[in-house]
């Protein structure tokens, strides 16, 4: 005891419910959205309160940011080892038309509404969103690269497929019309694909 008080020592951080919240945020926001997100109704939905939610995550913006990066996937182990641009064109249409789970649609959506609110001017979003647009961006590059010059510019048909799936993602969403979207899709992937394609 010093001073006549003793001192409160910090709880320890229990890691299997940090990481069984930071799931059922992805869960909350798949289902209710990013808009107008405050803490209360959060910890109602994940059975406990918006001060322990403080208590595992310091902020409302870190605690969405360190769920996040729960979902990100590992793109470079998505194209290790791909050949050529046949096998290329087929993992990247399968990763696109085939993944309709409840689970990736949750957070594709959370993902998207991210991106949305991290072009405001001064989003606390925007270092994470620049990094999820990079990481997917250069990992394509660096696999078209190996496939120089059938690919004349790796970076640019690497943008036009991430720019262009993303929009179709939100299109999907929102329509619903997957028939269409996913016709789209391979389109796109075809086209930018293709040997000699231009």
């Amino acid at each position: 005891m010093e001073h006549g008080y003793s001192r409160r020592v910090p709880r320890p951080l229990d890691h299997a419910r940090r990481a069984e919240l930071l799931s059922g945020v992805i869960g909350y926001l798949g289902e209710y959205g990013l808009t107008e997100l405050s803490l209360r109704p959060l910890a109602d939905y994940l059975g406990t309160s918006s001060r322990m939610l403080i208590h595992y995550f310091g902020s409302k913006e870190q605690m969405l940011i360190a769920a996040l990066e729960t979902q990100r996937p590992d793109i470079a182990g998505m194209f290790a080892g791909i050949p050529d641009l046949a096998t290329l064109r087929t993992v990247m249409t399968e990763s696109f038309c085939v993944n309709t789970t409840a689970d990736w649609i949750s957070s594709t959506r959370v993902l998207l509404q991210v991106l949305g609110v991290a072009s405001i001017p001064g989003s606390p979003f925007r270092g994470y969103a620049q990094d999820a647009v990079h990481v997917l961006v250069e990992a394509l590059t660096t696999t078209l690269s190996r496939f120089h010059p059938t690919v004349a510019d790796p970076e640019s048909t690497a943008t036009v497929l991430i720019s262009g799936i993303r929009g179709l993602l939100q299109d999907r969403l929102v329509t619903g019309d997957y028939e269409r979207v996913d016709r789209a899709a391979r389109l796109l992937i075809e086209r930018m694909l293709t040997a000699g394609a231009k």
